[in-house]
């Protein structure tokens, strides 16, 4: 069992729930430590007093806000756990909403809250049972690491889970990101729909969904302390550095995608292209035409 995060409360109107707070998930990435590379000795981050210009313990650090350059205002643990704050000491519900109206870019780390003691489980049991059958999720507040957060609770398995949330304004605007006005046809839309259909799942089961890059640095470890050599790299597959004909790139998409999963990898449902719909056939180009439009290097020239 993971050690407790926070032990206090959840605060449901005038019911209050005592819960231990666990992480929900678990990091399986490998870790790696800096060494010098003449000697293999261990290379550390050592924490200096700029002041005394000498190595202090951790018991001799402390916090500290940054007034001037000059002037620091110092701020203790129980400075910190005697915050004015309801939610200092419990996870207040604020409001519950659709779980839909909710952006996933908002949602952060998990964590498990397990009843604490006798008194806890029917009120434990109560909010299970109401956010379930509400359809609902709670979106709550409480003050964890020196800060008010904003935090969603939803259940998983009959266990209350509490999400950490981001506050809307640490939210970036995405608009200076989107790409100049471009058409994209209707045909173009049902091919990527068509695609769509043939990589669905029901599930995020399978070895398409694995780490495969942390196996592959765990056989790269496991040969160089065999001494032996590592593993080669597989060849990566070619792509075209740009997709001139976008409806010719998602017929050959569909067609991959059913030929891996043993299916007919003939494509029948997606449409042609709009000038093969209405009857006008591409002009034919001869072969001095085609020559003159390549590079040197013997492929077409990029438009710009």
């Amino acid at each position: 069992m993971p050690r407790t995060v926070w032990s206090g409360a959840v605060s449901f109107g005038l019911v209050t729930v005592p819960v231990d707070v666990f992480d929900a998930t678990e990091d399986h990435s490998i870790r790696f430590h800096q060494y010098h590379l003449r000697d293999m000795g261990r290379v550390r981050v050592r924490k200096y007093c700029e002041v005394e210009d000498r190595e202090v313990a951790n018991e001799e650090i402390g916090k500290g806000y940054e007034l001037t350059r000059t002037q620091i205002v110092p701020l203790s643990e129980e400075d910190l756990r005697g915050l004015p704050l309801p939610t200092a000491k419990a996870i207040e519900i604020e409001a519950f909403v659709p779980l839909e109206s909710v952006d996933p870019i908002r949602i952060g780390e998990g964590y498990y809250l397990r009843p604490a003691g006798q008194v806890a489980h029917k009120p434990y049991k109560l909010l299970v049972q109401a956010l379930s059958r509400s359809s609902k999720v709670a979106v709550a507040k409480y003050a964890w690491s020196g800060r008010e957060r904003l935090g969603l609770l939803r259940v998983r398995d009959d266990v209350i889970v509490l999400h950490a949330m981001r506050w809307p304004d640490e939210i970036r605007d995405p608009s200076r990101l989107l790409p100049p006005p471009v058409e994209v046809s209707e045909d173009e839309i049902e091919g990527a729909l068509a695609l769509m259909e043939t990589m669905t799942r029901d599930g995020l089961e399978g070895d398409e969904f694995r780490d495969e890059y942390t196996e592959a640095v765990a056989r790269i470890i496991e040969a160089k302390r065999e001494r032996r050599e590592p593993p080669a790299a597989p060849e990566p597959q070619t792509r075209p550095g740009r997709v001139v004909d976008l409806m010719a790139a998602l017929r050959e998409s569909v067609a991959r995608a059913r030929a891996s999963r043993g299916e007919d990898a003939e494509v029948h449902r997606l449409p042609e292209k709009e000038t093969a719909a209405h009857g006008k056939a591409p002009a034919k180009r001869g072969a001095a035409g085609r020559s003159a439009e390549k590079t040197p290097g013997g492929k077409a020239p990029r438009s710009a």
